[in-house]
């Protein structure tokens, strides 16, 4: 069995390493902060102390890092991952990042006799604490076969997509539909303030019609709607996938109004100091900026 190198221990990577070794993988990590290091350490991880240790001494190295501008450093620099792990290694890139980056990090890792495995992750940073994680996989059949053991003991929802880099997009895809929702939902909510509707009541239509969605429905109502915007994936986070999103679009010549139109309400968002707050707090933004009261449901109100 591969030794496994993770590095990237966040709000994100540190509960999905945890479980790596609670299911009994051999696990080496690496952290610009020491306390998440400590942590796993602790838990019968070894510290990796620099990257070129973790891709010498690990088949399978792991990141999870903020951008693009880490990963490639992280892996292409002159003591990154790809000039000293050993010919046939895997680096499994489980961030959010440009698909361009990602073509690049393959055709490096091909020239140097080694792959590379796309696994953005999906759901919250609470899912990754529990192991309850979903990933969209690009790889090769053989590459999936090797690092699924890994996402089993991760998450509960493993979807290969394609080859590498299709992980990726299929990320921005879902990210894309999610963020906009959050928005469409802020603005529903900030409208029915206004009118000075029930808010349980309007809930009840909203969900018992083709406008349900998932945000409103899971979401929401265990955060904002609550009062809880603390953070499961922030709205900076937000933003900068709908970045990504509408940078991947542009290249691809396909127009994208509409996610525009929520780069720039999120832009605001940050501007306000919003930034840090959960995503579903776009809502609260939306109120604040309208000095609309925000929405908030009765304590013990849950969907029907």
């Amino acid at each position: 069995m591969d030794k496994i190198g993770f590095i990237g221990l966040g709000r994100m990577g540190k509960g999905m390493a945890a479980n790596l070794r609670k299911k009994g993988f051999e696990l080496m990590v690496l952290d610009i902060n020491a306390a998440p290091v400590a942590e796993l350490v602790a838990s019968g991880a070894s510290d990796g102390q620099s990257v070129a240790k973790v891709a010498r001494e690990c088949g399978v190295v792991i990141t999870m890092l903020p951008s693009a501008v880490e990963v490639e450093q992280v892996a292409m620099g002159a003591d990154g991952i790809f000039a000293n792990a050993g010919r046939g290694s895997v680096l499994m890139d489980m961030s959010t990042i440009d698909p361009l980056a990602t073509d690049r990090l393959q055709a490096a890792a091909s020239a140097a006799g080694l792959s590379v495995v796309d696994a953005p992750v999906g759901r919250l940073a609470e899912h990754a604490d529990r192991g309850e994680s979903l990933f969209m996989v690009g790889a090769s059949d053989a590459d999936f076969a090797r690092v699924k053991p890994l996402l089993d003991a991760m998450g509960t929802a493993i979807y290969h997509c394609g080859g590498v880099g299709t992980g990726g997009r299929t990320k921005l895809v879902n990210n894309y539909v999610a963020v906009t929702l959050t928005q469409v939902n802020a603005e529903a909510l900030a409208l029915s303030q206004r009118f000075g509707l029930d808010i349980t009541k309007t809930l009840a239509v909203l969900l018992g019609t083709s406008a349900n969605n998932g945000q409103l429905r899971m979401n929401f109502p265990s955060k904002v709607l609550i009062g809880d915007t603390s953070p499961g994936f922030t709205i900076d986070l937000a933003h900068k996938d709908m970045g990504l999103v509408m940078g991947a679009a542009h290249a691809a010549k396909v127009p994208m109004p509409v996610a525009a139109a929520v780069f720039e309400s999120y832009s605001l968002a940050r501007a306000g100091d919003y930034g840090r707050i959960d995503f579903s707090g776009i809502a609260d933004a939306v109120c604040d900026l309208a000095r609309i009261p925000r929405a908030r449901v009765p304590a013990g109100w849950k969907p029907a």
